[in-house]
C-alpha cells in the first residue's frame, strides 16, 4: 500500500511517501521552488517523492490530504449565525474548500499521469497529533497540538495508544495560542510569516514588565483552557488578507487599533528596537508559557501519563519546550522534525494507513533525512559547471582520499575558525539543518556570531545560533541529559561551560541544542568527534545552509551559496572546496 500524504494549500507545502506504513521520503515544497515556507501545492515535492520510490503517480493507493472542510461543521455554523462575520470571509473559506476537493484532479494535471488513488481528507489537528504520536517511539503518551488555526480548531488534545491517537477535546476559533503570539510579532515589527522565532531570541533581552496587559489580551482560566480578548483582534469578524496560492505565503494586519491603545505605538520593521519593544516580547513569551503550561498541565491530569508527543506551529517555541520538565508534570517529550504545518503530511499519511490497514505496528522517527540524496557523479558535474567562477575567485577543489582524511581536515578548518558548509547525504525534513545541509564553526569563538553574519547571514544580532552536541556529552555541557534530536528545546548550559562555547550561549545562558548520535548521522556525528578530539569541545555552531533562503537542497544551490558569500570552505560529498587562506578568519 503506497500513501502519498499531503500539506497543501497552507504555508510550508509538503509531501511524503509511505510503502506499507513506512516513511520512504519526505520534503518541504520551498526547497525545490527556493521560496520560503512556499504556500500552494507541493507538485515538486510529490514529483520527487515519486521519483525518489521509483514509482508513477498511478501505482499511489491513497492520497491522504492534513484537512478536512467537514471537520466541526457544526461548530462553523453556529460561529456564523451568532457572530455574523464579514460576507467575503465566508466567501474565502467556500473557496478554499472547493480547492481542496479538486486533489485528484490537480495532481493529474501536474504530473501529466493517471490517478487512481482514493482521496482522504485527516482534520488538521488530528494529522498533527498523528504526526507527533505515531512517529515517536512512545507506546502511551499525551498528545497536544498547538497552532495558529486548522479546521476550526486552534488546539487538540488526545491520548496516544499502540497504534492510534484519539482526539478528546479542542479549543476553537477564534481563540488561539498561535494568533496571539502571531499578532504580537506583528506588532513588534516582524511582519513576515514565520517571524515568531524572533521574538522568542529577543525576549531574554527585556523584562517581563507587561503581564498586566498581556493579562488582559490573553486570558488563562483555571481549568487549562484560554480565550483571547477580541477586541484586540481582527480574525473573528473581519477577512484577513492572506495569500496561499503559489508563492510566499503572507497574512494581513491580525490585530486592531486597540492593541496599540493598551501597549502604544507599533514598531516599524526598520525601527531600533527600543527596550519597550525587548520588554513586550519577553512579556508575549511569558504569556504564552504561561496559557501553555496551564494547558499541558490539565493534559496531564487528564491522563496521567508521564510521556508527552507535541505538535502544531507552536510546537516550534523550542525555549517554551525546554521548560516543559520544570514547568508540568510530564518526564519524556517528543517533539517530530516537522512538527508545523508540513508535518501534517505525515500525519494525515500515518492516520489513513492506521486505518486501512489495521496494523499494529508504526513508524518510529528517530532521524529527519528523508529528503534529496545526490551521488558523486552529479556532485562532480555541479561542481564543473561553475568550473569557471571557481577558478575565477581562486578556489581549489580537491577530491579526499578516505573518509577521515574528510573528517579531520574539516575538523581542523572549523577549529582554525573557518566557515564551512557542510553538504552530505539526504536532506533533512523540517525547519532546521540538522548536519547534511549545515554550516558548521567554531563555537569557542566569542566573535563568531559576528564573522557569520557579515559573511553570510547578516540577520538580527539578538538572534542566537544552536550548538550540535555528540548524545554522550549532554550532562556534562547543559542542564538536560534529554534527547533532542530534531532542535526543537532551549536548555541552559552549565555555568561553568558558557564561557567556553559564546558563540553559541544565547544572553540568559541558554542553547538550543542538537543532540547528535554516531547511528543517526555517522559523519555528522564523525565531524563534531573529530572537532572535539583537537578541543577538547564536543560540539560546533551549526546553522542553516542558506543565505536568507529556503535551505539549499541540490549541489547548484551548495555551490551558488558558497560562491556569493564569504564561506571559506565547503565539503560536498568527497569533495572539498576552499578559499584562498586569507578568507580564514
Amino acid at each position: 500500500m503506497i500513501i502519498l500524504g499531503l500539506n497543501a494549500y497552507h504555508g510550508d507545502a509538503s509531501a511524503c511517501l509511505l510503502r506499507d506504513g513506512k516513511l520512504i521520503a519526505a520534503a518541504e515544497e520551498e526547497r525545490f521552488r527556493r521560496i520560503k515556507h512556499w504556500a500552494g501545492f507541493p507538485t515538486e515535492a510529490v514529483h520527487w517523492c515519486l521519483r525518489d520510490a521509483g514509482i508513477g503517480l498511478g501505482e499511489v493507493s491513497h492520497v491522504a490530504v492534513n484537512q478536512d472542510s467537514r471537520a466541526n461543521l457544526g461548530r462553523k455554523l453556529a460561529y456564523v449565525l451568532k457572530r455574523r462575520p464579514d460576507l467575503s470571509l465566508v466567501l474565502e473559506r467556500i473557496r478554499n474548500k472547493r480547492k481542496r476537493e479538486g486533489v485528484d484532479a490537480t495532481l493529474a494535471r501536474a504530473l501529466s499521469q493517471p490517478f487512481r488513488a482514493e482521496v482522504h481528507f485527516v482534520e488538521h489537528h488530528r494529522a498533527h497529533l498523528a504526526s507527533a504520536f505515531l512517529a515517536s517511539p512512545f507506546e502511551e503518551a499525551a498528545a497536544v497540538s498547538v497552532d495558529g488555526f486548522g479546521d476550526f480548531a486552534s488546539t487538540a488534545w488526545g491520548i496516544g495508544r499502540d497504534a492510534g491517537v484519539s482526539v478528546d477535546d479542542r479549543i476553537y476559533f477564534p481563540h488561539s495560542l498561535g494568533i496571539f503570539y502571531q499578532a504580537l510579532t506583528q506588532y513588534l515589527g516582524f511582519p513576515h510569516y514565520g517571524d515568531e522565532y524572533k521574538v522568542m531570541g529577543l525576549a531574554p533581552y527585556g523584562e517581563a514588565r507587561f503581564m498586566h496587559e498581556m493579562r488582559q489580551i490573553l486570558r488563562v482560566d483555571a481549568a487549562g483552557g484560554f480565550e483571547l480578548d477580541l477586541r484586540f483582534f481582527r480574525h473573528p469578524n473581519e477577512k484577513i488578507d492572506y495569500e496561499w496560492e503559489s508563492g510566499e505565503p503572507t497574512v494581513g494586519t491580525l490585530y486592531t487599533p486597540a492593541l496599540e491603545e493598551l501597549l502604544g505605538p507599533r514598531r516599524s520593521k526598520d525601527e531600533d528596537i527600543a527596550e519597550r519593544y525587548r520588554d513586550i516580547a519577553c512579556s508575549v513569551q511569558t504569556m504564552y508559557e504561561e496559557a501553555f503550561f496551564a494547558l499541558l498541565n490539565a493534559v496531564h491530569m487528564r491522563y496521567g501519563v508521564d510521556n508527552l508527543a507535541l505538535a502544531g506551529g507552536c510546537a516550534m517555541n523550542s525555549v517554551a519546550n525546554g521548560k516543559i520538565y520544570r514547568n508540568s508534570r510530564f518526564r519524556k517529550l517528543y517533539v517530530q522534525a516537522a512538527a508545523g504545518d508540513a508535518g501534517g503530511a505525515i500525519g494525515a499519511a500515518l492516520t489513513v494507513w492506521g486505518q486501512l490497514s489495521r496494523a499494529k505496528c508504526r513508524p518510529t522517527m528517530e532521524h529527519a533525512y528523508w529528503g534529496p540524496a545526490f551521488s558523486d557523479a552529479e556532485i562532480g558535474s555541479a561542481i564543473e559547471a561553475r568550473r569557471r567562477e571557481i577558478d575565477a575567485q581562486g578556489c581549489v577543489v580537491s577530491i579526499v582520499e578516505g573518509e577521515l582524511q574528510l573528517y579531520a581536515q574539516a575538523a581542523q578548518a572549523v577549529a582554525e575558525g573557518a566557515v564551512v558548509g557542510w553538504f552530505q547525504g539526504r536532506m533533512e525534513w523540517g525547519p532546521r539543518a540538522l548536519g547534511n545541509r549545515s554550516i558548521v564553526c567554531d563555537p569557542r569563538r566569542a566573535d563568531m556570531k559576528d564573522i557569520l553574519n557579515t559573511k553570510i547571514k547578516r540577520r538580527e544580532s539578538f538572534r542566537p545560533f544552536a550548538p550540535s552536541i555528540l548524545r554522550e556529552a549532554v550532562a556534562e555541557w547543559f542542564e538536560t541529559d534529554d534527547d533532542v534530536p530534531f532542535m526543537t528545546q532551549v536548555y541552559s548550559i552549565r555555568a561553568e561551560k558558557r564561557r567556553l562555547i559564546p558563540s553559541v550561549t544565547h544572553v540568559d545562558g541558554s542553547g538550543r541544542l542538537q543532540t547528535v548520535t554516531r547511528a543517526s548521522n555517522p559523519r555528522f556525528y564523525a565531524l563534531i568527534d573529530a572537532f572535539h578530539a583537537r578541543t577538547g569541545v564536543p560540539m560546533v555552531l551549526n546553522t542553516s545552509f542558506n543565505e536568507n533562503e529556503p535551505v539549499v537542497c541540490r549541489p547548484q544551490e551548495a555551490l551558488d551559496c558558497f560562491l556569493r558569500t564569504g564561506m571559506d570552505m565547503l565539503v560536498i560529498g568527497e569533495r572539498i572546496l576552499r578559499r584562498p587562506a586569507r578568507g580564514i578568519s
